[in-house]
């Protein structure tokens, strides 16, 4: 009897016990819904990216670079309803950054570029990953963005360094030059090898 009675009781408590008091349940979603909008406050702030070519070569390539040009432009769309948004924004972008390697100019499709798109890519994932997090990294998040900006600057750059490059004149007698230092068209030295005169 003793064992039913505290079997029972126990039972009770277990079930009272689980019992969840809405007021207290609709004051943790007023919490979350609060600390969620200063949240979204403070990521529209910091959500600004420069989307603008720094210099004429940046410009031509949005013209006949589709993929470049559809980052740039998806780059500089701020979403402005809610948090959703931004990890919706957030997605795009990172696979925006993805086909970036998709019909890079063939004068651009050297290895500095398709590294400095890497790191482009990098963050924009980074990025997207941050913002799907349950407990979404304010600063992380705005340092990430700053980051992103440099890259994009120091792409731009480099498109632009490539460009200058390819308009400077070889000299007369510089390409002869250039194959004589080629150390893979080297005569190989063999010590083991005879020479026979």
């Amino acid at each position: 009897m003793k064992k039913s009675f505290s079997t029972l009781f126990l039972m009770l408590l277990f079930l009272v016990s689980c019992q969840e008091d809405p007021k207290i349940r609709l004051l943790e979603q007023e919490k979350e819904a609060q600390k969620k909008e200063v949240l979204f406050k403070a990521i529209s702030k910091d959500w600004n990216f420069n989307t603008q070519p720094i210099n004429e070569t940046s410009r031509s390539l949005t013209n006949y670079w589709a993929e470049w040009r559809v980052f740039l432009t998806e780059l500089g769309q701020k979403p402005k309803s809610s948090l959703g948004a931004f990890q919706q924004k957030a997605k795009t972008l990172s696979k925006r950054a993805i086909e970036l390697n998709n019909n890079i100019p063939f004068k651009y499709d050297l290895p500095e570029i398709k590294s400095r798109i890497a790191v482009i890519t990098t963050k924009m994932n980074s990025l997207n990953l941050f913002m799907h997090l349950d407990q979404i990294p304010q600063k992380k998040i705005q340092q990430l963005i700053q980051e992103i900006n440099t890259e994009v600057t120091a792409i731009q750059n480099q498109f632009d360094e490539i460009k200058i490059k390819s308009e400077i004149k070889i000299e007369d007698g510089e390409d002869d030059m250039l194959r004589m230092i080629d150390t893979t068209r080297a005569i190989p030295t063999n010590p083991n090898s005879k020479i026979i005169q």
